[in-house]
This record gives structure tokens, C-alpha cells and sequence, in this order.
């Protein structure tokens, strides 16, 4: 399986343990807007493989924990591309319509310290 994103945690926000809590993660890259440093996981982005956007069957991998990703709305790639942005809501309800800069995933993801390594990896 080959990795096409990755990326170092940098810090996480006070209020993104409650996000966390509730399935939801926010993923923010350098530079990140101080307004929003509050509820995201910020992070520098090291690798991204242009021509390979998250699709359903990839694994996202952060730190220890992954999910598999089953749904990607229209305009999160764009937004990982252009602001390393996405947000993840883990394990949603069967009737939750997805976001269009969303990433739906099956699996639970853990809150990563600072240091943590996010990576996205090709499914098979």
C-alpha cells in the first residue's frame, strides 16, 4: 500500500478533544487561521502525491489509530490540496448526508499528540 499524503502533527486545539469525543476531527495545515487552531488538528504537511486524491477504500492513519474511508465529498480534496483542510467524521449515521468538504470513515480515531505522524495510504 503506498502512502500518497503525510504530514507531523504541530498542535492540537483546546477545544478539538470535544470534536474528537463526538467522531468529528478537524485536520488544519500550516498556516492555520487562530480562529479556527481552536478545534483543529493542525499539522505541516510533508508529502502529497498531486495527482492522488482520498477515495473511498483508502486508510487514514494517525498516529497509532486508522479508519478506512468510505465517502469523500466533493471538495475535500480540493481542500487537502490547497490548505492541507479536511474534516473526518468517524462512524456517522447511515442517513447522514455528507458535507461537501467531508470525509466519512468507518473506525475511531484517537486524539495524537503533538509529533504524531497523519498519513494517507492507497486501499487495496
Amino acid at each position: 500500500m503506498t502512502t500518497y499524503y503525510r504530514s507531523q502533527v504541530t498542535s492540537i486545539g483546546t477545544d478539538a478533544t470535544e470534536m474528537f469525543d463526538g467522531g468529528v476531527v478537524i485536520f488544519f495545515g500550516e498556516p492555520c487561521p487562530a480562529e479556527l487552531a481552536e478545534v483543529s488538528v493542525v499539522h505541516a504537511v510533508s508529502h502529497h502525491h498531486p495527482q492522488r486524491d482520498p477515495q473511498p477504500g483508502d486508510v487514514l492513519r494517525v498516529g497509532d489509530s486508522e479508519v478506512t474511508i468510505t465517502e469523500v465529498g466533493e471538495i475535500a480534496a480540493n481542500n487537502l490540496r490547497t490548505l492541507g483542510h479536511f474534516v473526518v467524521y468517524s462512524d456517522p449515521e447511515d442517513s447522514q448526508k455528507i458535507l461537501p468538504g467531508a470525509i466519512h470513515a468507518k473506525g475511531t480515531l484517537t486524539l495524537p499528540a503533538a509529533g504524531a505522524t497523519i498519513e494517507l495510504i492507497e486501499g487495496s
